[in-house]
Formats: structure tokens, sequence, C-alpha cells
């Protein structure tokens, strides 16, 4: 995520050491900060200080807006529990309407997945039946895969939505997306 650091800090004819030193902070930080590593916590407050400015101008609005744009593209694969195939038509739908590239390719990789998965229950319903009957069971097997599908469901989508708040990354994807 791009930040403005180096921005405000040139804006009030500072270096990078007196940054440092003003802020507590070592200067290798200021260094990884304006490279592009992402602020949080003492540190953001510390900086945002220090330049006298809001923590929120140390970012690029549109890209905090973009992350939450994928956060709610994520989420709504939940909605394939009451639409049929929502889990995958909903993000597509949100994808489509997004205009940052960034955020549109993290949307094709969310929907890549929830693809995958649904082709992998469909087979395994479809199995279920003939499963049984060749074992003899007597509950219901498609029972099985379903509940498992909706756990995986959710695990996913809570993991990739942790990973989006600390890394804006994915942390479940694809190698190679097909979208």
């Amino acid at each position: 995520m791009k930040n403005k650091v180096k921005i405000l800090r040139e804006e009030k004819n500072m270096t990078q050491n007196e940054l440092a030193e003003k802020s507590g902070l070592s200067l290798r930080t200021i260094q990884r900060i304006e490279a592009g590593n992402i602020l949080k916590g003492f540190t953001l407050k510390s900086i945002a200080q220090t330049l006298q400015t809001d923590p929120e101008n140390l970012f690029d609005k549109t890209e905090i807006f973009n992350v939450e744009r994928t956060k709610i593209i994520n989420f709504s694969v939940m909605l394939g529990l009451i639409i049929p195939f929502g889990s995958v038509f909903v993000p597509l739908i949100l994808t489509n309407k997004t205009e940052d590239s960034k955020t549109k390719e993290m949307g094709k990789q969310i929907v890549a997945v929830q693809i995958i998965l649904s082709l992998a229950i469909a087979v395994l319903l479809i199995l279920s039946p003939f499963i049984q009957k060749f074992f003899s069971l007597k509950f219901p097997l498609f029972l099985v895969p379903l509940i498992g599908f909706l756990f995986l469901k959710l695990i996913i989508v809570v993991a990739n939505g942790i990973c989006l708040n600390q890394k804006q990354e994915l942390a479940i994807k694809l190698k190679n997306n097909f979208l």
C-alpha cells in the first residue's frame, strides 16, 4: 500500500534521520515505510504525530477503499449459502463493477476458488448416493460433503479476510488463475 510519508516529510523539510529521531523510530523503519511497508499501530500514530497530520492522511485513499472493496467481494461469497451459485455470481458481478485492476484481479482469484469448490461439491453430491448404496449405508451420505463444503467455504472467507486486513492480499488463491 503506497503511503505519503515521504511526501509529507519532504514538505516539512525533514530528512529521514530527523523523522526517525523525532518519531522515536529507527532510521531503518522509516526507510521501510517509505519503500512501501504498511503502517499500523504505534508506528502509524507516531509518524502522524511527528508530521502533524491525521493517520488517514498518510495513505492513498483509493487504495484503502479498494482493499475494502476486496473485503466486500470476499464476504459476498457467503451469499452462496442463501442463493444458489451466489458464491460465484455475486462476487463476479462485484468484481466486474470494480475499476481498480488490483481489486479486480483479487476478485477474479476469489471467484476462481469458488468455481473450483462448486464443481467439487457438485461431483461429491452426485457420487454420494452411489457410494451410499455401494456400502449399504443407512444415513444420508450427501450431508457429509455438504457440511464439509460449508465449513470449508467459511474457513476460506475468514482466512482471506484476516489476510486482507493484515497484508492486503489473499491467503487462499490459485497459483494459475483461469479467469
